[in-house]
């Protein structure tokens, strides 16, 4: 999808997951800002989905809200064939939904393992193969973190479960070329988490080299970069002013 087609075709439709709240927001209505109509998807935050659909909307464009529970590997696998029925076939795919729960190697279960690689990399992959399988040109990018490269201690599953999402990434890479190019943004310090607030993105802020934390807008225009660029397969992004640098291990 190059540059051009994402401003002048407003018949090119993106699929969104998360798209309700936080950065998955902001992503969907950047998208809608470049002329894309957008499928935003949710699992609960219908009210909020709908909120979001209207804003996308009043750029100018279609929006649509469709749920499922990524959880549920047979609900991910149906989602972009539900997204089709609503909007036509897709362009775009943005893999932005996860969860996000704390455990240690000391706490986590089997059962947090499984639900972690359920929605953090088997769904997106799931979502990212039913997407090739439309059999026409489009671009893949998903939302992985910038910790991939170091080690989260009080997020065990979701850590394991972010990585096998990054290698996951460069294989569909690889095995959906040509029609089809999967990219990656690595976001950092970007929102507090929830049930945190400013004061979070305050104490870690000095953590990276540009000494302050981004917002929803860089992730979202790293990721416009990947859609708009016909000749870039197989990256990842980091959109975390430089902590992927310094080795750092979070949480000891």
């Amino acid at each position: 999808m190059a540059q051009d087609d994402m401003r002048d075709r407003g018949a090119r439709t993106a699929l969104v997951t998360g798209g309700a709240r936080r950065i998955g927001r902001a992503l969907a209505l950047a998208l809608a800002a470049e002329g894309l109509n957008v499928v935003i998807h949710c699992r609960s935050s219908h009210a909020e989905a709908e909120e979001a659909a209207e804003e996308c909307r009043a750029k100018g464009v279609r929006a649509w809200v469709v749920c499922a529970d990524l959880a549920r590997a047979a609900e991910a696998e149906a989602l972009v064939g539900r997204a089709i029925d609503a909007a036509g076939p897709l362009d775009a795919l943005v893999n932005s939904a996860s969860i996000f729960p704390k455990d240690t190697l000391a706490t986590v279960t089997a059962e947090a393992f499984v639900e972690n690689f359920q929605v953090n990399a088997l769904a997106p992959f799931a979502l990212a193969r039913a997407f090739a399988r439309q059999e026409r040109d489009g671009a893949v990018v998903n939302m992985l973190d910038t910790r991939i490269l170091h080690y989260d201690a009080l997020h065990a599953a979701y850590h394991v479960s972010k990585r096998a999402l990054f290698t996951l990434t460069r294989m569909m890479a690889l095995e959906f070329a040509p029609r089809v190019r999967v990219n990656a943004v690595a976001p950092g310090l970007i929102l507090p988490p929830p049930g945190e607030d400013e004061s979070f993105l305050e104490k870690y802020a000095s953590q990276n080299p540009l000494g302050r934390w981004g917002t929803a807008a860089d992730v979202a225009a790293a990721a416009l970069f990947l859609l708009r660029s016909p000749f870039v397969t197989g990256q990842v992004i980091f959109v975390d002013g430089g902590y992927h640098m310094k080795g750092s291990v979070y949480g000891v």
